[in-house]
């Protein structure tokens, strides 16, 4: 696991279940002890006295620095080092009869969680989910029923607070068991709305969502929202080949090297380019109106489209073979890579589930394997015929 940002400086306390025991889920283990949430952190607003001793104070306020680390992470910079330090924390000026949120330890998910309650005083309990988000860390396993009753007995829990109830995200309904979770540390889950937009409705309704509170959606803000980190990772990671691809483009043609990339060069780096911005940005914006319905094959329709107007663009006034064949190859190259890419949004979207992912990922990889691998081949072939 990454070191977190600030090192927690609070006491280490031990895991002990409510009546002074050590177990988890009802099976005894052996007693270990977890550090505190440190009072150094950035956000943190002095500390809340509790009969188990201080706990760091937050507001609602979302500073500057804060909307900073929040753009940084949407564009993949030190995005896994963006978190906070689990623990018990005290937003506003929290007593006993306070009600508990439940949050993971992304910085992104626990601003927004503060951020939504402003005026108002909680405890929010956050897991160490690795600095992963709810629904992904729900998913992964990290926000689960384990860890919840870990941080609940860690913080003594159920000696700051009277009731015995535990607000967590609806999103991290996969990862919690609440059976197990009241069995095990005697508090109730009860999960919440969404969004944490409507966390104040739902606190004055007496903990009832209403339907739209239920409804996961994911419109174009949202798919835009998710798209500069593949993006920005799919740069990264596909540099190296690009500028390879680019150095090699000018060789077997006639003519200089140097000429030879301005042409033949460019045309493969733009390809590449092409296929990236198809698969990351074009495909999730579209993603509603892109057919078909499965990921991969949205990804590839759009991959086309855009290796379509490239080939277009770079088609030379004389046609040839070998230009047939490069620009072809760099096509089908570019529309398996867009499909490759279009797949990662999968685990963003609420059109999918875990089982028809499966699926399509086992038909999908070879069809991209197929159009990746055909597209080499026939753009290497093209340097023969030139």
């Amino acid at each position: 696991m990454e070191p977190v940002l600030n090192q927690p400086s609070g006491p280490r306390l031990p895991v002990l279940g409510p009546d002074g025991s050590s177990f988890t889920g009802g099976i005894p283990v052996v007693v270990e002890t977890v550090p505190g949430p440190g009072t150094d952190q950035p956000f943190v607003r002095g500390v809340v006295q509790t009969p188990v001793g201080p706990v760091p104070r937050v507001t609602s306020r979302i500073e500057w620095e804060d909307r900073v680390g929040s753009f940084k992470a949407r564009w993949d910079i030190v995005r896994m080092r963006f978190r906070v330090d689990p623990g018990l924390y005290a937003l506003g000026c929290p007593d006993e009869r306070s009600p508990v949120l439940v949050s993971a330890n992304y910085k992104m998910s626990f601003d927004r969680l503060r951020a939504a309650l402003p005026a108002r005083s909680a405890w929010i309990l956050v897991l160490d989910t690795d600095g992963i988000n709810v629904w992904c860390s729900a998913g992964k396993g990290t926000f689960c029923t384990e860890e919840v009753i870990r941080r609940v007995s860690a913080c003594r829990l159920a000696e700051v607070v009277s009731h015995r109830v535990l607000i967590l995200p609806q999103l991290s309904a996969p990862g919690v068991a609440a059976r197990r979770l009241r069995k095990a540390c005697g508090f109730e889950a009860v999960f919440g709305p969404v969004r944490a937009t409507d966390i104040p409705a739902f606190l004055d309704a007496d903990m009832k969502a209403t339907g739209p509170m239920r409804r996961v959606s994911f419109t174009l803000a949202e798919r835009a929202a998710v798209m500069p980190v593949e993006l920005v990772g799919a740069l990264r990671e596909g540099a190296p080949v690009m500028l390879a691809v680019f150095l090699l483009a000018g060789a077997g043609w006639p003519g200089g090297w140097s000429i030879n990339l301005l042409h033949h060069g460019l045309a493969a780096l733009t390809a590449l380019v092409g296929s990236i911005l198809a698969g990351a940005v074009i495909t999730p914006l579209l993603l509603p109106w892109l057919p078909p319905r499965a990921f991969a094959g949205k990804g590839l329709f759009a991959g086309l489209a855009v290796a379509v107007l490239h080939a277009v663009w770079w088609w030379p006034p004389e046609t040839s073979a070998a230009v047939v064949l490069e620009l072809g190859g760099l096509a089908l190259a570019s529309a398996g890579l867009a499909a490759y890419m279009a797949m990662n949004f999968t685990g963003a979207s609420t059109f999918t589930s875990l089982s028809g992912v499966r699926r399509e990922i086992r038909w999908a990889v070879p069809v991209e394997i197929a159009l990746v691998g055909s597209g080499l081949v026939a753009w290497i072939a093209s340097r023969f015929l030139a």
